[in-house]
């Protein structure tokens, strides 16, 4: 089945992008967050409230600051970060925080995220063994 909405052989039905009935379209993903760079700057910043400057973000990420930069870019057009810039001696420093629709829209990417991986967990273990998927409770329709 392809991603653009093929038909689904073993079903023989079709399934479109966001059909709610396409068991394997997770349109909860939210593509914003849905890329390392997005998604290891949104964990950080959630689990530092306050913010941190951008050199920290940077080191704590483990980017460039090129990188760091775009990703930043992308997250604040969204209103997912909030960027300031700050006098600290002779230089300005930029702060970067998680706004609180960012943060609200974020944990709810996560919750989507954990998701998937309870239906991959399920959806592996029935196709290993049916009657050990029955036992967990993790057996799926």
């Amino acid at each position: 089945m392809s991603a653009t909405g093929a038909t689904d052989r073993a079903h023989g039905r079709t399934h479109g992008r966001g059909d709610p009935e396409a068991p394997f379209a997770y349109s909860a993903l939210d593509r914003i967050f849905h890329e390392r760079g997005r998604l290891a700057v949104c964990t950080c910043l959630v689990a530092f409230p306050g913010g941190l400057s951008f050199c920290e973000l940077k080191e704590e990420c483990g980017m460039t600051d090129g990188n760091l930069n775009r990703h930043l870019a992308a997250l604040a057009e969204m209103k997912i970060v909030a960027l300031h810039k700050k006098a600290k001696g002779r230089r300005p420093v930029t702060i970067c925080k998680i706004t609180r629709y960012g943060r609200e829209r974020f944990l709810a990417y996560i919750d989507a995220l954990e998701t998937v991986v309870r239906d991959a967990q399920a959806r592996a273990l029935l196709a290993r063994s049916p009657a050990r998927a029955a036992e967990t409770g993790l057996a799926t329709t």
